[in-house]
């Protein structure tokens, strides 16, 4: 009988046991599936706060003001030109000469259609020479059509050179093509009046509103009167002739309208 009675105190105890070890498991089991959830922070969603937006600053000279007491606003759109159109603005020439020329402006003309250069200048060129493209273009309407950001380089002139002060202002960028004015240049074409869509020396000129669009759009601009200029007064190349027919005492009178424009 003693034995017998040791026997079921030892299995009390067992039985104690392991009623006490179950329960240490699904303690421990339910903590770990059913208890609070504890989320990492994430490492690659993390957001940050917006920062302040940057203080507009001048490079190379140019840059759009902070102006916007202009009584005249023109109608503007974007129509960003394939990116085999222009490229980056360099810091040294082809042979590694540094390249600071202050900018200028380059006043051409389209000869066709603005939707004529438009669809050039938006089809992808991959060879050099079929690439070209200006900064902004104005309609007849006097409508801002923006082509190429004003921080990239337009290739809206071959073989050119600015006569400045200072004397003959170009930069080589390839050494397989001409000099050009393209690092430093701003290039601003008007759409040609439909009698000027020929080689002719001369048409019936630009409408008010394209002179009116140009005053702004200029002044605007840290470019100065006299860095102003036409592809005709640029180019090497003995071919260029535009703007044709371009009023510059029209031009000029709208300009210094503007007070940071004025004579």
């Amino acid at each position: 009988m003693g034995e017998h009675r040791w026997f079921k105190v030892w299995i009390y105890i067992s039985a104690f046991c392991l009623a006490m070890v179950v329960t240490v498991l699904l303690a421990t089991t339910h903590k770990v599936f059913f208890g609070p959830q504890v989320v990492a922070a994430p490492t690659s969603d993390i957001v940050e706060p917006s920062p302040e937006p940057a203080t507009p600053k001048v490079e190379h000279g140019f840059m759009y003001t902070a102006d916007n007491s202009f009584s005249y606003r023109p109608t503007e759109r974007v129509e960003l030109a394939d990116p085999s159109n222009y490229g980056e603005r360099f810091t040294v020439d082809a042979y590694g000469q540094p390249l600071n020329h202050d900018y200028l402006a380059v006043l051409h003309e389209t000869v066709w259609s603005a939707s004529s250069a438009i669809n050039t200048f938006q089809t992808h060129h991959p060879r050099d020479e079929d690439q070209s493209s200006y900064h902004t273009i104005i309609d007849r309407d006097g409508t801002v059509i923006y082509i190429v950001p004003p921080e990239k380089r337009a290739y809206g002139a071959g073989n050119s050179v600015f006569d400045g002060p200072s004397g003959p202002e170009t930069a080589v960028t390839n050494s397989e093509f001409a000099s050009s004015v393209n690092n430093f240049a701003y290039h601003i074409s008007l759409v040609t009046p439909s009698d000027g869509q020929d080689n002719a020396p001369s048409h019936s000129g630009y409408t008010d509103a394209q002179y009116q669009s140009l005053a702004w759009l200029m002044a605007q601009t840290t470019i100065p009167e006299e860095r102003i200029t036409t592809h005709a007064a640029v180019d090497r190349s003995g071919s260029r002739q535009d703007p044709r027919s371009f009023n510059w005492a029209h031009f000029v009178e709208y300009l210094h309208q503007y007070p940071s424009r004025a004579a």
